[in-house]
């Protein structure tokens, strides 16, 4: 029997909640490490985004799909492969669990020795822009389509009735790891309006004024990821 729509909800916000306290909380709390040459840095903070979707997908991928992510809920419906009666009730829940995290890692890192300041970037944010150390808006664009199509293209292929059974996980958590640590320098990636809605929001001014860029972009990649799936993949 199918979990309930508020059960799959549910692990949607706990799904996304780690995703965004697993990467986002490496990124402020063990990326740097309060001493210059010390900390994970971006290979840790990209492991970190891939370690927390292998894990939740685990944890409870059994239970709503394992999305975690507005894109991929977008991108599974146009590949036909969800709902869309159900897309609402997803894209709040992961919203609630990114904005929640965000809260979280804020709160945490107010104990910081010398004190925290709430400032454009200090959560983890996504960005355009020199004046923010990124790339241009256009190469921001570009990379997050292309970046979140291929994020789709694994997710729908590795969860294919004729793909290997028990791995999907370790792939898409594989693959996330892989954009990361193409794209950190580009935006801080996205590929995921969630988790960049979430920091925005409470650090506020440049960041929620960018987040439309990642709102768009991963959406249409996933988008066009659907679309071309449906036409690449085997008959089930």
């Amino acid at each position: 029997m199918e979990p309930t729509l508020i059960k799959r909800c549910v692990a949607e916000y706990i799904g996304t909640f780690w995703l965004v306290l697993g990467g986002c909380g490496t990124a402020v709390f063990a990326a740097i490490n309060f001493e210059p040459g010390t900390g994970v840095g971006w290979v840790g903070v990209s492991f970190a985004f891939g370690l927390t979707v292998l894990t939740g997908a685990y944890a409870v991928g059994h239970i709503s799909g394992g999305h975690f992510n507005p894109a991929v809920s977008v991108g599974l419906v146009v590949a036909k492969r969800f709902p869309i009666a159900d897309l609402g009730a997803y894209v709040v829940a992961q919203l609630l669990g990114a904005i929640s995290a965000s809260g979280l890692i804020w709160l945490i890192a107010s104990g910081r020795p010398g004190g925290f300041t709430k400032e454009v970037g200090a959560l983890a944010s996504n960005g355009f822009g020199a004046d923010r150390g990124f790339y241009g808006l256009g190469a921001v664009l570009v990379a997050e389509v292309v970046l979140t199509f291929m994020f789709l293209i694994v997710i729908l292929g590795v969860t294919h009735s004729q793909a290997a059974v028990g791995f999907a996980g370790i792939a898409i958590g594989l693959c996330l790891t892989l954009i990361h640590l193409i794209s950190i320098p580009i935006s801080n990636t996205s590929v995921n309006p969630a988790r960049s809605l979430g920091p925005a929001v409470f650090e506020g001014g440049e960041a929620l004024t960018q987040v439309w860029a990642f709102w768009v972009a991963p959406i249409v990649g996933a988008a066009l990821a659907g679309l071309a799936y449906n036409w690449l993949r085997p008959e089930d």
